[in-house]
């Protein structure tokens, strides 16, 4: 097992900087989660962390060794990639120990291991196929058991699902959750499915353009974002937005949006300022009579089993609202909804930064 450290880690291609200054502690035993939009450096963090990218400036430890200059087969680290990277002529027997082959470990020595790492992962039926035979989910199974014989300090996914249909990647997601809590071994892992993220992490770490902009535990980004980007990033439906002007003329703050107002809980800001204010789609609620607080019109009903979205239209924009499974609802018609004031999220209109409760 390993910690992981990056001071100040800078990648430069060129004179275009990808990475500005990256500092992040992985615990030994952690599972920490890169998640952001595309391009915002998180595949190239995950590279100079396995070696296959070169570091520009900072420095980067593992196990308290430093790395920067360490050639990848020697930073006991073990990569799970995207697209599989098996050898289609070999069997998945094969393939799994290909790696403790090339390091000259004895036939009698890989096969148990072999054995180990297919029972975890439920492919002992398939050890003698080919890849070509197998399905999307066995074959990233099967990159997983290729990665567990090698029991590297690290596990460094890239990606490993966006391959795979929804079903599997579910299916999957509880695999890669139940073989951390089983090995326990040091893992940071890239996606830009939030939902991955939230599901699999004990850390969230987002970044954007090259930038760290928030990292916590997942329900602390959901529930506590730090700028309008996370809150909308995190999170699924997205956070609504509704950028007014904050009012303070009568008995309690109001945003105006338009000719629309909102009540707000009491914020610190001053009259008259540019706000963003979110709700997320599940705290906006059915309303009774004279608890209204917002009344926008139906455009879509999205009914998904466990729940109904209502995609509406309100103040010139769209709203999200999650609703019970069996609300009936028809398109233009208008459906009042109501919230607790201290659901909202206040955001600087012009920085994106979270602005406090009053």
């Amino acid at each position: 097992m390993a910690d992981i450290r990056l001071d100040g880690i800078v990648k430069d291609y060129g004179a275009h900087r990808a990475i500005h200054g990256i500092d992040l502690s992985v615990q030994d035993g952690e599972f920490v989660a890169f998640v952001g939009p595309s391009g915002c450096g998180k595949s190239t963090m995950l590279r100079m962390i396995a070696g296959l990218e070169a570091i520009s400036g900072g420095t980067l430890k593992i196990g308290g060794r430093v790395v920067n200059e360490v050639e990848p087969k020697h930073r006991d680290v073990a990569m799970v990639f995207q697209d599989y990277a098996l050898y289609p002529h070999m069997t998945v027997r094969e393939n799994i120990g290909f790696g403790l082959k090339m390091r000259g470990r004895k036939p009698a020595e890989i096969a148990p291991r072999v054995e180990e790492a297919a029972a975890i992962l439920q492919i002992g039926d398939y050890l003698d196929r080919k890849p070509g035979q197998l399905s999307g989910g066995q074959r990233q199974r099967v990159a997983m058991g290729r990665a567990i014989v090698r029991e590297p300090s690290v596990f460094l996914f890239d990606e490993p699902l966006s391959n795979l249909d929804a079903k599997l990647r579910v299916e999957m997601r509880t695999q890669i959750k139940r073989l951390h809590a089983m090995l326990g071994t040091t893992t940071v892992y890239v996606t830009h499915d939030q939902t991955e993220a939230m599901t699999l992490a004990d850390r969230v770490v987002v970044l954007r353009g090259g930038r760290l902009v928030q990292e916590g535990p997942p329900m602390e980004l959901y529930n506590r974002p730090n700028c309008r980007f996370v809150g909308e990033f995190i999170g699924s439906p997205q956070m609504n937005i509704f950028p007014g002007t904050l009012d303070r003329s009568g008995p309690s703050p109001r945003l105006r949006v338009g000719n629309l107002a909102l009540d707000l809980g009491e914020v610190a800001a001053r009259d008259g300022a540019r706000l963003d204010v979110g709700i997320r789609p599940e705290h906006l609620l059915p309303a009774a009579p004279g608890a209204v607080r917002l009344s926008p019109v139906v455009d879509v009903c999205e009914p998904l089993g466990s729940d109904t979205l209502a995609i509406c239209r309100f103040g010139g924009q769209e709203l999200t609202a999650r609703l019970a499974p069996d609300v009936a609802l028809q398109r233009n018609q208008e459906i009042p909804l109501g919230y607790d004031t201290a659901d909202l999220h206040y955001f600087d209109s012009e920085t994106g930064r979270r602005l406090e409760a009053a």
